[in-house]
């Protein structure tokens, strides 16, 4: 994410609550990847969380880039 994103998201987070859960979200699942990747041993379980993690993060992110575009446009 670039600056000016997140200039975008301190701007409008406080009064759209999908943008801000999104980017909660984002935060969230990130820490979450974070700590199961700085494992040196994963079980199968944790290799599936993971997995699972990072397509909802990665879904989370579309949508939330999405919003910030949409936002570039109006601010334009």
């Amino acid at each position: 994410m670039d600056q000016h994103e997140i200039d975008l998201l301190e701007k409008y987070a406080p009064t759209d609550p999908e943008l801000k859960s999104l980017w909660e979200d984002h935060v969230l699942y990130e820490k979450q990847v974070e700590k199961l990747e700085s494992k040196s041993f994963r079980t199968p379980t944790e290799e599936q969380t993971l997995k699972q993690l990072k397509k909802q993060k990665l879904e989370g992110k579309t949508r939330l880039m999405d919003i910030l575009d949409n936002l570039k446009k109006s601010e334009n």
